[in-house]
Formats: structure tokens, sequence, C-alpha cells
């Protein structure tokens, strides 16, 4: 879906981009902006932007949307103004009055995020029909996307696509190529078929020698995109435990199941997924992947599964601040996303008011939705009957003096459960 890889190590293997697709996005933490390097007031997080402006832009404005925040003017024009005249957005434009041109780094992923971050925001049509229009035009003849345009297919960069397609209301069976290949014609191509050890997740890619490796990201993306889903997930409710579905072809919404099969196994084991070792790094020890495993929640609960993500959740409010405040406003985005998708407070998380912490890494927002109340216990005494409120023992000898006097009222007594 998502923000997958550290800013800093895209910055490592910036110049590997034309060469070899990237993952879907980026949510940890990113280099220092050098000191003559100004960020514009518009701008979410302190960290260089040159590889995840637009993403973490839009991440930022899906999370407050969800939560009932309107980000401030300014910074819906700054991520507006990123947009080049064909429709694209690049990672981050240092100098937006300046028009695009060939050596413009425009890629599908900043572009997707960005058409679904303006269509949550609301008043910005154009904007997001001219994102639609120009990833319709670089569909890749298999039928998914790469990360730029023309590179080779990856599950992740054809899964946020599809949620941007699906958001803004195409026909996903419409968006086809010459040979009529659809978005999950490429996209089921990196499921690996049940009955392994990795049956049932998706690869970022196969190797070359055609193989497809199990990669967390890759499934956490490829559950949304073969459920049509967007970045942003409602609480849904559990259904049946999710199982791999066997045969050949599979449905989109099989994989999907296959997809989330895995991923709640791969999290039961210790409540997070791991990331793989900086390419270089001397401790090549698995480490928790905050990030990744976030995404995993809001794919299991797309799936149904969120049952299966309330560990994941726990270890999240557990260990996940150190790694937001470094990583700034993406990971906080991804960690609302993440609540927002299991009915988690977003005000509470494990003490923290995720919310109050994203809006304070950009400008001011222009409208904020205060959290409503949670009950008191005196007034959860009320409501439960041993108060004086409605169901206590005065509203009870009430109704009997009523029936008894004749009135012959009819009194009914609904709770509201109130959820953000």
């Amino acid at each position: 879906m998502t923000a997958r890889r550290s800013a800093a190590a895209l910055a490592v293997t910036a110049a590997a981009f034309c060469a070899a697709a990237a993952p879907a996005a980026v949510a940890a933490p990113s280099p220092s902006p050098s000191p003559s390097a100004a960020l514009p007031s518009g701008l979410y997080g302190t960290g260089d932007p040159t590889y995840d402006g637009v993403w973490r832009q839009s991440l930022a404005f899906l999370a407050q949307q969800a939560t009932g925040v309107t980000p401030a003017a300014k910074a819906v024009d700054w991520l507006t103004g990123q947009q080049c005249d064909s429709g694209a957005f690049p990672a981050y434009r240092p100098d937006a009055s300046a028009p695009c041109n060939d050596k413009t780094m425009v890629d599908t992923n900043a572009t997707a995020a960005a058409a679904q971050a303006l269509r949550a925001v609301g008043g910005h049509q154009d904007a997001v029909a001219n994102a639609v229009s120009w990833l319709k035009s670089v569909q890749n003849e298999d039928g998914g996307w790469g990360y730029t345009a023309g590179s080779p297919s990856d599950a992740n960069s054809t899964s946020i696509v599809i949620g941007t397609l699906a958001r803004a209301g195409e026909k996903l069976g419409d968006v086809t190529t010459h040979g009529g290949k659809t978005p999950y014609a490429a996209l089921l191509t990196f499921s690996i078929p049940c009955g392994g050890k990795d049956g049932g997740a998706f690869a970022y890619q196969p190797d070359k020698a055609g193989k497809l490796a199990a990669n967390g990201d890759a499934t956490a993306a490829g559950v949304l995109g073969a459920l049509g889903k967007g970045l942003v997930v409602s609480d849904n409710a559990a259904v049946k435990d999710p199982a791999c579905h066997k045969g050949s072809p599979l449905e989109p919404e099989q994989a999907a199941q296959n997809g989330a099969a895995w991923l709640a196994t791969a999290l039961a084991k210790s409540g997070h997924l791991d990331a793989a070792p900086m390419p270089g790094a001397e401790d090549s020890t698995p480490q928790p992947d905050f990030g990744n495993t976030a995404d995993a929640v809001v794919a299991l609960s797309a799936a149904g599964h969120k049952d299966k993500a309330a560990g994941s959740v726990a270890w999240l409010k557990k260990n996940s601040a150190a790694w937001a405040k470094q990583a700034g406003p993406a990971a906080y985005a991804q960690l609302i996303l993440a609540a927002h998708a299991t009915g988690a407070d977003v005000h509470d998380f494990g003490g923290a008011d995720l919310v109050a912490r994203l809006n304070a890494t950009g400008p001011e927002p222009a409208a904020v939705k205060k959290p409503q109340p949670t009950a008191t216990e005196d007034e959860e005494k009320k409501d439960s009957g041993d108060g004086d409120g409605i169901g206590g023992v005065w509203w009870f000898v009430g109704i009997g003096l009523a029936v008894g006097a004749g009135a012959g009222f009819l009194i009914s007594g609904r709770r509201k459960n109130q959820q953000l």
C-alpha cells in the first residue's frame, strides 16, 4: 500500500531508481535537509523531502481526513503545486514555479498517493482526474505499473495505483492494455501459490530466474490492491479465519485472502514484521519493521480479519513511539491508519495522541474535530442501572408510577455507542 522503505535507504539507492523499481513508498526517517535548503512552510516534516515529500504530505492528509482534521490551505496548495502539467507527481519538486521536463523524476507511487489525498481533501477534481489519466497512460503491457513509467511492474506500485483508480470511480475491468490485460492480471502474477512455506504471500517482483520470494511489504500492499482498496480502510468486522485458497487461476478476492492468511501467520510469531538488513550493514539481525507492521494491520482489517491484527496493534501501542517521533509525519499517519482500521483510539494510542502529534509536524490545520469524551465511571454506572440515570432505581420507580397512573407512556432507552 504504502510507505515501506526508509528515506535514508532511498537516498543511498537513489541512483538505481531509473534502473530498478523502488518499493511503494517511504515511512521512516529522512536525512536532515542541508542548512541552506529552506523547507516550504506548507510541507509536513523537517527531514529532507527529496525522496518522500509528496508521499508524506499525502499520507498526512489521508490520516487527518480519516480523523476529522482539515489541513491548512497552504499545505494543500503545496501538494497541488507539485503536480506536473502531465498530471504526474514527483517525489519532490523544490521549485514548483519551474515547469517539469524530461529530467523531472515523476513516479506512480507519489502520483497515486497524491490523487487519493486530494480526493479526500475535496475540491480538486481536475488534479485528481489528471493524475488518474497519467497513471492510465503509463500502464504496462502486463496490466500493472512499476515505480517509474515504463519500469517493470511490481506488486506495491500496481496495488497503490489500483486503489487510486478504484477510489476515483474507475472500473478496473475496463482499464486494460492493448492486449486486454487488466491491473489484476499483473497483480496476481506476484501471488505465491499455496502449499509451500510462503504460500499465499505476495512477492515484490520475480527474481532474475522468475522465482517469487515472500515480501511482507508487498503482501500488505497486495492484499489492499486485490481488494480494490485505497490507503484508508474502515473498521471492518471480523469474519472467519483466513485460509489459503489453492487452484489456478485465482480470483482477486482469493489472492487477497491468501495474503491475509500469510500476514496473520507472520504476525502471530512476534506481533510484528521484520525489516531486511540495510545494504552493507554489519549487523544482519532482523529488526522490527514498524511501518510494514502498521500496513499489515490495515491489510488484515480490509480483508475482514482485524481480530488477527489485535496483537500487532498492542505491540505498536507499546513500541512505536520512538520510531514515529524519529520518522515523522508518514509514520504517524501509518499508525493512525492502522488504529482507524481496527477501531483503536487514535487519541490514546499507547498514551500518545497520534492526531495531535501528526498535526504538530505541519502547519496548523484549518479545522480539528474535537475527540468525543469517554464516559466517566459514574456515567457508566448510570447507563448500567447502578445510579439514578436511565436504568437506575428511581427511573424504574418513575415508570411504575406512570404506568400505575394510566399514562401509557412508551419508554425506551437506547445506548449510543460513540466511535471515532
